[in-house]
């Protein structure tokens, strides 16, 4: 009896132990997974932080204006960091004429309106009548008012600076004031030679004058101060020790408008190239790419530009692709444009991106322009571009638009 009690026992106690294994095991996976999980959080957390930091070290040297002493300040913090990262740099330096407003501004009964001159415009300084434009400066606008010996003042809207100028000129005025068509200050570029002098007005500025000028006629001091002078930019190349012919170049620029500390203009981008330099560092993958800061982006794509020029035929062909980054830490929507097999190939891997068609405005244009297969990240315009307040990004987003980066470049590179 005793015997076989005991026996009974000592199933129970085996069935209970075995029962009782398999839940200690998953318990120790699960708490392992958790520690995993949150390990990966403060990782991320962390990067997340760096790439915010560089942004923020960008913004703090202030406006980052091609050919300036900033713009030394700012590769040479590019510089040190992909060093750190394990790369080694080579600064590719090249010149070009850049246009410089060296202070324009217009004159109404003893009161001065600070303006831009337009990138492209002819310097002078004139007094004239001034003559409101209705519409947006059609020839058709322009026939419908005398402006011939005026200056004429138009809104901005619907047809491109330059054929404002055109139309203004063809109708006999003297000079151009083109009126923001929302508050803040103009930075654009006629894209053409014109022959008279053209000035814009943030729309502060400017809509009060067009509409005292409806009602009462008035006289004006147009000064336009520009000029061309030729500058250096720097390009920042970083690869490891040995790689020369890559499969992929990932680039962005680091130059902003002038008055702009360009946080989401491009430091955003900026930062993202670097971030993703880091994350591969270690891995095959960097053994196949280039990192770039471009200069003079701002300017007319100007680094991008004597980068393809100087590259071989060669090297041009064997890339698979040059990814660019350019406004996105700012705008919760991260759209990708480029060449369609690539935004194809990426909306697969990434269905929460959306693909937009994108043929220019940015650096990768330059490298469309030679063939070579190109992917653009971009999040959008947003209120404070190319303006003063161009101070903030949301960390979050440069850190979606960097996880995002790694998976299609490690894809791509692998791809057959």
């Amino acid at each position: 009896m005793v015997n076989r009690q005991a026996k009974l026992w000592l199933q129970t106690a085996l069935v209970a132990v075995l029962v009782a294994l398999p839940t200690a095991c998953v318990a120790q996976q699960s708490n392992r997974a958790r520690e995993l999980t949150q390990s990966q959080a403060v990782v991320d957390a962390q990067e997340s932080n760096r790439t915010f930091a560089d942004v923020q070290a960008l913004v703090n040297f202030g406006p980052r204006v091609a050919g300036t002493p900033v713009m030394e300040k700012a590769s040479a913090y590019l510089i040190d960091e992909y060093r750190k990262a394990g790369y080694v740099t080579e600064v590719q330096t090249f010149t070009y004429p850049k246009f410089q407003d060296l202070g324009s501004n217009l004159t109404v009964d003893g009161a001065t309106l600070e303006g831009k001159a337009l990138n492209g415009t002819v310097p002078g300084k004139l007094n004239a009548p001034l003559v409101a434009v209705p519409n947006v400066g059609r020839k058709a606008d322009f026939a419908a008012v005398n402006v011939k010996g005026a200056v004429a003042i138009v809104r901005r809207g619907e047809i491109r600076f330059s054929e404002k100028a055109k139309n203004a000129s063809a109708a006999g005025a003297v000079g151009l004031v083109i009126v923001n068509n929302q508050l803040s200050d103009v930075y654009g570029t006629l894209g053409e030679e014109v022959k008279i002098p053209v000035l814009a007005l943030s729309g502060q500025q400017g809509n009060p004058l067009i509409q005292r000028v409806q009602s009462v006629p008035l006289n004006i001091s147009l000064n336009v101060n520009a000029q061309r002078r030729v500058v250096t930019g720097r390009n920042i190349i970083a690869h490891l020790e040995g790689v020369t012919a890559p499969k992929i170049i990932l680039g962005g620029h680091y130059d902003s408008v002038p008055g702009s500390p360009g946080a989401n203009d491009n430091a955003s981008g900026t930062a993202v190239v670097l971030a993703v330099a880091r994350n591969l560092s270690n891995t095959p993958t960097a053994r196949q790419a280039w990192f770039i800061a471009f200069d003079g982006e701002e300017d007319g794509l100007h680094g991008s530009r004597a980068f393809v020029n100087g590259a071989n035929s060669q090297f041009l062909s064997g890339l698979k692709a040059m990814v660019n980054f350019d406004m996105v830490g700012v705008n919760e929507q991260l759209r990708i444009g480029g060449t369609s097999s690539l935004t194809r190939f990426a909306q697969n891997l990434a269905p929460q991106v959306k693909t937009f068609g994108s043929s220019g405005g940015s650096d990768h244009a330059s490298f469309a322009n030679k063939g070579v297969p190109v992917m653009f990240f971009y999040r959008g315009q947003e209120p404070n571009y190319h303006t003063p307040n161009d101070k903030k990004v949301d960390p979050k987003l440069l850190n979606e638009t960097t996880q995002i980066a790694l998976n299609l470049v490690k894809q791509i590179v692998n791809a057959n």
